[in-house]
This record gives structure tokens, C-alpha cells and sequence, in this order.
């Protein structure tokens, strides 16, 4: 595995998108960085990362044959393998919420970017970034559900060995999106999503309130949510909330 260690950074995603389109480089190559000036989430959020504290990567995983209809099985294999090395540090309420930001019990301790570079209904390779609170203990008042490793357990963690454990646990679920397992792909993923089958209150994209409870994903990676009266409905990522 060939790392790419930096100091500072606008972007490890943005760093290694010019990386490929500027040389040749090898499957499975992660950038990573102390710190990020643009760090973002999904749909343009920002994120927020303490210098020296936290794990800040970027990793290339390129594709014979992956179609662009089966991209989400990809989200749930890198969710997989974040979560699947995390579970071994024993964090209690550990799950994957979708779509796939790492939770314990309702606090944020991870967040995945997935951006795919197309060829016609092909993906050619994904650059992913992953962002996990390790050793950080403050975050701002504006992410009230933010939490790391460090609060949660108590103690510090060797970031190096954090990253070659996720990396290896990726390539374990990856291997399965490979094979085209998708089926147990999907039920893995499910099996940890987070409050799956429990009932909540949700607000929809038109601001609408339900009680509903999640009762899985589609084929395509929406979110089933049956409603009280047993209807069943399916939303696209930023179509529907917790509240």
C-alpha cells in the first residue's frame, strides 16, 4: 500500500483526484494529512478537524466491471469496513447510519465522501475520503453530536495502526463488491444500520412530520421507511431526517 503522508492540506480528495489525472497511480494509494482547510462531507458540508488529533484519509479503488447502478453496494462495502474495525475496540451503540456516517449510540465519529470517476455506465475508480475523530476531545457547539475515539474510550489510539486496520478491513468488503456479492453486502449492512426497525419521528423534504420505522434500503441505496400505516416509502439521500 503506497501512502502519501502531508502536513496541510486544502483536500485529501481533491489532492488525489489531481494525483490520477496527473499520473499513474496505483490501486489502493492513500493520502492522508494532518489537516484539512477544506474538509468536506456529503453535499458540500464542511468538516471540522483538530491539527495532529484525528484520522484525515483519502484512498483510491479502481474497478473492472462495477456499474453505475451498483454504486451504492460500494458505500456499504466502505461502510463495512470502517465499522468492522472499529467494532473490535468494543464502542458501545456502534452502527452504520445511513449512509453512511459511522455512529456510537447517536454520537458522529466518522464520515465518508465517495466521488466516482465514470466511464459511460462504468465506474473507473472512486476516490474516498474518510474522516474519523480519534484523539480529539473539543469540537464546536455547532456540531453538537460530534464525538471521537478518545471520549468515548478514555484513551489515546496510534493513528498509523488505525488506518492500516481500516484499509485492510476496506479491501475485505471491497473483495465482496468484486465478486459481486451484493446480496450479502446489502444484508451486512443492514444488520448495523443505525435505529433500523426501531420507531422514530422523521421530517421529510417538504417538512413534512411521520412516525415511521427504517426497515432497510433498496436495491438502489434508498432508505425504506414504513409509516404508520404500513405504507412504505423510499427517499433519496437529504429527502428525509431524524428528529
Amino acid at each position: 500500500m503506497n501512502i502519501v503522508k502531508l502536513d496541510a492540506i486544502n483536500s485529501t480528495n481533491q489532492f488525489l483526484k489531481d494525483f490520477v489525472k496527473s499520473s499513474e497511480v496505483n490501486n489502493w494509494t492513500v493520502v492522508t494529512a494532518q489537516y484539512q482547510t477544506l474538509g468536506r462531507g456529503q453535499m458540500q458540508t464542511k468538516w471540522f478537524s483538530k491539527k495532529n488529533k484525528n484520522l484525515l484519509f483519502s484512498v483510491l479503488i479502481k474497478f473492472d466491471d462495477l456499474i453505475i447502478e451498483n454504486q451504492f453496494y460500494m458505500n456499504c462495502a466502505i461502510s463495512l469496513g470502517i465499522y468492522s474495525a472499529l467494532v473490535n475496540y468494543k464502542i458501545e451503540g456502534l452502527s452504520i447510519k445511513w449512509p453512511n456516517d459511522i455512529m456510537a449510540e447517536n454520537k458522529k465519529i466518522a464520515g465518508i465522501l465517495i466521488e466516482n470517476t465514470l466511464i459511460k455506465r462504468h465506474i473507473n475508480y472512486a476516490v474516498v475520503g474518510i474522516g474519523l475523530n480519534v484523539n480529539q476531545t473539543e469540537f464546536p457547539v455547532s456540531l453538537p453530536i460530534a464525538s471521537s475515539l478518545k471520549l468515548l474510550l478514555n484513551q489515546d489510539f496510534n493513528r498509523d495502526q488505525l488506518l492500516q486496520e481500516i484499509i485492510n478491513k476496506i479491501k475485505y468488503y471491497i473483495n465482496y463488491l468484486e465478486k459481486k456479492e451484493f446480496l450479502f453486502l446489502k444484508k451486512e449492512y443492514e444488520k448495523v444500520l443505525f435505529k433500523n426497525g426501531v420507531p422514530q419521528i422523521f421530517e421529510d423534504n417538504t417538512k413534512q412530520v411521520f412516525t415511521g420505522k427504517i426497515i432497510g434500503i433498496s436495491k438502489l441505496g434508498k432508505l425504506r421507511v414504513e409509516q404508520e400505516n404500513k405504507m412504505v416509502k423510499e427517499f433519496n439521500f437529504k429527502e428525509i431526517k431524524f428528529l
